[in-house]
């Protein structure tokens, strides 16, 4: 390593320049990643899958198939006449707008309650069966009139025909004949009410406007009755005015009286519509002439009630799926009172405008009559009986073309044809259907296989990222920035009969039995990476640690001793666990004697060594009797004289040292040795505790080589093929390999460490 890399620690047997250099792997998840994911967690995918599918079929079986009726009636927003008078004036020009509005109407909560109610639906079983019995039912109860309404609306499927003023209403539910009545029910119950608000909104229009017409009679016959009083004291019925131009000037002022009375009279009628008529029915001037002056607000008022619509239609949507205390319905619900006011003070404004034309006309009106009264005055004096004669002759032709034009608009309007007419005419009633309506199986459950296996997917990337253990080469290099030195896979197990035909050594130590193994070959690749591990001096003293128990530390000194022993150099296995002592065991050796009882001086390194007879240039140190103090016999000066001692015989010496998280014997060897190997178990050691020994062992300057994966499984995704060759293995020239750690619970526990 670098010499700024923090984790460049140098031991005795590897200088700062030999260190290795080493750069880790990037994290990028590439689609191999992902891919290999999801090999290794296909059970969880297949799983999904499955499940989902199978009830996917299940809900493709037991579904509920509706039946759908539907009828169509044609709305005609096109009929008007002068007064205004159709239910869709004051909408604007835009047929589209028109439509919603009456759609909005259609499912409007009024409306459904109207059906609800001569339907009897609150105690009609059927109806119910979908949300079931509701006691008390009552169409009183607020309560139940909102469930009600919601399952009408829920279940009421209101549409436009394209490009046309045809409304198709179509309901669905699990009794055919139901569904017909109840779009039956909605198509009467609309025409009738269509009917009923243009009838109303016309009688009162022509009540008022009769009114008028009697008040302007009444001033006819009385000026007709004048002029003919006057005619009798002058003598005659007529005079020829020319010769007076006082007379042409009444004529001027009782026809523009005449013209602002009657101008009074349609700016009055128009206020007294707005004010006090049904404002869905009458928008709108008297005449037409003066919808150019107010297309634009009553475009604007059919907007802001188009919006109203839409706002209570979504309203009672969220209402029937989410119910009313939800804070989407609470929401729609102030949506709703927000346009209500928009639309009420759209009205508010129309009204106010047209009480300023009446204002305007009413004095125009007055300025007008008193014009007029004070010519009177002035003809009175000036030409008195003949001019009074002429006065009340032009006031009698005035009052009477007043009359007249007004009973023709009236008659020209239409209002008693309008009352015999509709605007509404049905196309189709609805029919019981014969067929259910269904989702076709095939969809259903392709449906439901396709979310199991979106499903599936992220659960098992989901379990994958919860999954602390380390599996990967890549995943080691990335935690701890060290080099994989070796993958060692799992041995081979061997049967109860060969089992009793080996020694303990041959249980225990596989390079032995196993010769040609990918087990043997991953502890020679092991021998090489380390003796290349510094470019310089040949690292001779190599410690094996782990982070905790169990990981196979000891597993992977003694074999790496008998590899190195096997290649001719005489070799040293110490068994430096003085707490947990454990290589005598797999060797089958005495350990009465051993590092214990070198270093508290009751023996010598020649006493104390065994030598293997399968491995002959193989010498093995016990750890002797447990001390009380390991500790301390670990960093005294006597273990330093042994490891120079034994340094001067050996060409390699191995120590397999105590779990560095458990207790600090490992930390005190490291600092005495050329090399310092950590040992990983796949799928089994933690990320946080590998790195944490990582960190114990860079801050106490131990001179760490890498690491070793231990005990992997080759079948897994991550290593698939990892030690195939175009189909060669070495497994498959090992016939005779296996693995002895089945031998018995204790000996399996030992294999571990």
């Amino acid at each position: 390593m670098s010499s700024d890399n923090p984790y460049s620690n140098p031991g005795p047997g590897m200088s700062q320049a030999q260190q290795p250099t080493f750069v880790a792997p990037s994290n990028d998840t590439t689609l191999s990643e992902a891919l290999i994911t999801l090999r290794k967690r296909r059970m969880v995918l297949i799983i999904a899958v499955v499940l989902g599918t199978l009830f996917g079929f299940y809900k493709s079986v037991t579904q509920i198939k509706p039946y759908e009726a539907y009828g169509r009636l044609e709305v005609n927003t096109g009929a008007s006449n002068q007064f205004k008078l159709s239910p869709f004036s004051g909408l604007g020009d835009d047929p589209q707008q028109k439509m919603m509005s009456e759609i909005a109407i259609i499912t409007s909560d009024t409306l459904l309650t109207t059906v609800a109610k001569e339907m009897n639906l609150a105690n009609n079983p059927t109806f119910l069966s979908v949300k079931g019995p509701i006691p008390h039912s009552s169409m009183e109860d607020p309560r139940v009139r909102q469930t009600i309404v919601g399952i009408l609306q829920k279940n009421l499927k209101v549409t436009l025909v394209p490009k046309t003023d045809i409304i198709r209403i179509a309901y669905s539910s699990l009794d055919p004949k139901l569904s017909a009545d109840v779009v039956n029910k909605v198509i009467a119950d609309y025409q009738q009410r269509s009917y009923e608000t243009r009838f109303d909104s016309t009688k009162r229009v022509s009540q008022w406007l009769s009114g008028q017409l009697d008040d302007l009679k009444r001033q006819v016959e009385t000026s007709q009755e004048q002029v003919l009083d006057l005619g009798k004291k002058l003598g005659t019925l007529g005079f020829d005015s020319t010769h007076n131009q006082i007379a042409s000037s009444l004529e001027d002022l009782a026809k523009a009286s005449g013209t602002a009375k009657l101008a009074r009279i349609i700016a009055e009628s128009r206020y007294r519509m707005l004010n006090g008529m049904d404002p869905n029915a009458i928008e709108g001037s008297i005449d037409a002439g003066t919808t150019a002056t107010t297309g634009g607000a009553t475009n604007g008022l059919a907007n802001l009630r188009s919006n109203l619509a839409t706002a209570r239609a979504t309203y009672a949507e969220l209402t029937a799926t989410l119910g009313p205390n939800h804070p989407q319905v609470k929401a729609a619900r102030a949506q709703i009172d927000e346009f209500q006011h928009a639309v009420e003070a759209e009205q508010n404004r129309l009204l106010t405008q047209a009480k300023e034309t009446y204002l305007i006309a009413k004095a125009n009106e007055t300025q007008t009559t008193a014009a007029l009264e004070a010519e009177k005055q002035d003809a009175y004096s000036l030409r008195d009986a003949q001019v009074e004669y002429t006065l009340r002759l032009r006031e009698f032709e005035s009052n009477r073309t007043l009359y007249e034009g007004l009973l023709q608009k009236l008659r020209t309007a239409g209002v008693e044809a309008g009352l015999e007419s509709s605007e509404i005419d049905i196309i189709d009633q609805a029919v019981p259907p014969s067929d259910p309506q269904s989702t076709p199986q095939s969809t259903i459950i392709l449906t439901y296989f396709a979310v199991s296996l979106v499903l599936g997917t992220l659960l098992a990337f989901l379990l994958e990222s919860l999954d602390t253990g380390l599996r990967s080469v890549a995943e080691i290099e990335a935690i701890t920035e060290l080099p994989s030195l070796s993958i060692i896979p799992r041995a081979r197990r061997a049967t109860p009969e060969q089992l009793a035909a080996m020694s303990t050594v041959e249980r225990n130590i596989n390079v032995l039995t196993q010769p040609k193994s990918q087990f043997t070959e991953a502890f020679r690749s092991l021998r090489t990476a380390l003796l290349l591990a510094s470019t310089g001096k040949e690292p001779r003293l190599l410690l094996f640690t782990s982070a905790t128990p169990s990981e196979g530390k000891t597993t992977a000194a003694s074999n790496l001793a008998v590899i190195l022993a096997q290649g001719g150099t005489r070799t040293l296995l110490i068994d430096a666990d003085l707490r947990r002592p454990n290589v005598h065991h797999r060797f089958g050796l005495n350990g009465k004697l051993g590092l214990s009882t070198i270093l508290s001086g009751q023996t010598t390194l020649e006493n104390s060594v065994q030598t293997l007879k399968e491995v002959p240039t193989l010498d093995i140190l016990a750890s002797g009797p447990v001390p009380p103090f390991p500790t301390e016999m670990l960093s005294s000066a006597s273990m330093a004289e042994l490891i120079r001692h034994a340094s001067e015989i050996y060409t390699h010496i191995v120590i397999d040292s105590p779990p560095i998280l458990s207790v600090t014997d490992g930390i005190i060897l490291s600092r005495q040795v050329d090399v310092c190997v950590l040992v990983v178990r796949h799928g089994k050691s933690s990320k946080h505790v590998v790195r944490r020994a990582r960190d114990l062992l860079v801050r106490s300057g131990a001179p760490i080589a890498g690491i070793v994966l231990n005990a992997v499984d080759l079948n897994s995704p991550e290593y698939y093929g990892y030690y195939g060759y175009s189909g060669y293995s070495y497994s498959s020239l090992d016939t005779a390999g296996w693995d002895a750690k089945s031998e018995s619970g204790k000996t399996r526990k030992r294999d571990d460490r």
